[in-house]
């Protein structure tokens, strides 16, 4: 049974900005599965998107693991396809517990769990690259080169699989999604408080953007197609293709 997550039920002076601590690692199960719509349908995608993609040999890297959901997603999905998972994260409270978590279980392809920064991590030989919910926390001026560097470590036809919360273009539509965003929350039991305070919390640390922006980004970093292949409200899950090998004319 997880924790319940009550970090914003109570009254606060001051709202912080969010941090991956302690206190959001020991509820973060609870706290995705009521405040992310389709998490567990992503999560089960991207095992399935392994299975396709993934090639013998190669390298699969989980940037932003937090407790490792898709990198043991992919795990399970791969037991006939040999390759090293790396689950990365720079929160030191979420990869000592996704090092517990990956520990318990048996697993077909082993998760090698590293605390640093997606901007720190090297990418070689890589098939697949996930980034689920975790650009949108890394700031606007470091996404361009991160994602070239992903493309650029990334095989022919691997792939990027990029979950975020993203901004509609306009006010109106986009407030008509937050509004109905946390209408989902307040039916799976947050309280008008805890929306409120969440949102002040999130306020200057994740930084959202627009289909648009984030299609045209994926291209000028050197991929081939961009899928937008889940939506809900104002979340979304795209997959980006990186062409086959360009042969040389004689």
């Amino acid at each position: 049974m997880h924790k319940e997550d009550k970090i914003f039920a109570a009254p606060m002076n001051s709202v912080e900005d969010f941090k991956f601590d302690e206190a959001v690692a020991d509820v973060f199960p609870d706290m995705i599965q009521r405040s992310v719509p389709g998490y567990h349908t992503i999560i089960n995608t991207i095992g399935e998107l392994a299975q396709r993609y993934v090639t013998p040999g190669s390298n699969v890297y989980d940037l932003g693991c937090s407790l490792g959901a898709a990198s043991l997603s992919v795990s399970r999905a791969t037991s006939k396809t040999p390759c090293q998972i790396f689950a990365v994260d720079n929160s030191p409270a979420m990869t000592k517990r996704c090092e517990r978590i990956v520990q318990s279980f048996t697993l077909p392809n082993a998760i090698d769990v590293q605390c640093q920064s997606a901007q720190q991590t090297e990418i070689k030989n890589a098939s697949m690259v996930i980034m689920n919910f975790t650009l949108q926390f890394i700031a606007p001026a470091d996404r361009p080169a991160l994602l070239r560097k992903i493309a650029d470590g990334l095989t022919p036809g691997g792939i990027l699989v990029l979950s975020e919360k993203i901004r509609h273009p306009s006010a109106a539509g986009n407030e008509l999604l937050v509004d109905l965003h946390h209408q989902f929350k307040r039916n799976n039991g947050y309280s008008e408080l805890e929306v409120s305070q969440k949102r002040a919390a999130l306020e200057n640390v994740m930084l959202t953007d627009t289909f648009s922006v984030h299609e045209n980004r994926l291209k000028d970093a050197g991929f081939q197609d961009v899928v937008m292949w889940f939506k809900c409200f104002n979340f979304t899950s795209l997959i980006a293709i990186k062409g086959p090998k360009e042969t040389g004319v004689e």
